[in-house]
């Protein structure tokens, strides 16, 4: 047998030899996935193939606990590193979507607010139109109101003129007959001996109408007088729309 030399350590034997190259083959396999990842988060990584030495020596000890180890320790990278990919991708994933939610939900605003603004401004053109368009009606109104005279014809054309707004029939004719033989065109005459008159409710004016018809059958927008010649008209031919049909009808006493 051959001695050691003084200083030097004792040779290697081959299985330590066959298992170092193994383990070192693993390492750079190890590091070739490492910098193949790069933080890329690249779930599919293909190792890069040993050489011969090495399979040989992977061979050797491939039950090896360190062998196992590396391994084992090699396995557990390459799944936290597929795993954080995974989590990665799902984070931009949400990030984008909330990212479209987000402009999406700014677009509708801006949309629903453009929408308010033209219902706003076609209700104000449409109030501001309105508005106008009674004004220029009263205006009208007030230019062509026509100027009755203080007399019979003009007492008698006021009230038709009154009776057509308020839809109560009756003719220039049928209102002058009835005055003619009522009061004689008389708008103080009163009646103080039929039975009205016993009853303590004469009949007054242009055609001899009793307080509680006229006050019954008074249109808004006369004087409330039994004695005014418009309002004793327009009263009386309501009195006698209602009953008769029109004034028109009436040939007597009513």
């Amino acid at each position: 047998m051959s001695q050691n030399t003084p200083g030097h350590s004792r040779g290697l034997k081959k299985t330590h030899k066959a298992t170092i190259a193994g383990v070192a083959a693993l390492g750079a396999a190890a590091l070739t996935l490492s910098l193949a990842t790069g933080g890329q988060g690249s779930t599919e990584v293909e190792p890069q193939a040993l050489t011969a030495n090495q399979k040989v020596a992977w061979g050797y000890h491939a039950d090896s606990p360190q062998t196992k180890a590396l391994a084992a320790s090699l396995s557990d990278q390459h799944t936290a590193l597929g795993l954080k990919a995974k989590q990665d991708a799902e984070a931009r994933a949400e990030a984008q979507a909330a990212a479209r939610a987000k402009t999406k939900a700014a677009a509708k605003a801006k949309a629903d607010a453009r929408e308010r603004a033209a219902r706003a401004e076609a209700k104000a053109k449409a109030s501001a139109k309105k508005r106008g368009s009674a004004k220029a009606a009263a205006s009208r109104s007030t230019t062509r109101a026509p100027i009755f005279s203080n007399n019979l014809d003009g007492w008698i054309r006021e009230a038709l003129f009154i009776m057509d707004k308020n839809d109560i029939p009756g003719s220039y004719h049928g209102l002058h007959k009835n005055i003619m033989r009522e009061s004689s065109g008389n708008p103080l005459a009163i009646n103080n001996w039929d039975i009205n008159a016993r009853n303590g409710v004469p009949s007054k004016g242009l055609l001899q109408i009793i307080y509680p018809t006229f006050k019954a059958y008074h249109v808004p927008g006369t004087k409330f007088d039994q004695y005014d010649p418009v309002a004793n008209i327009v009263a009386s031919a309501n009195y006698a729309a209602d009953r008769y049909g029109s004034i028109d009808n009436v040939n007597s006493a009513y």
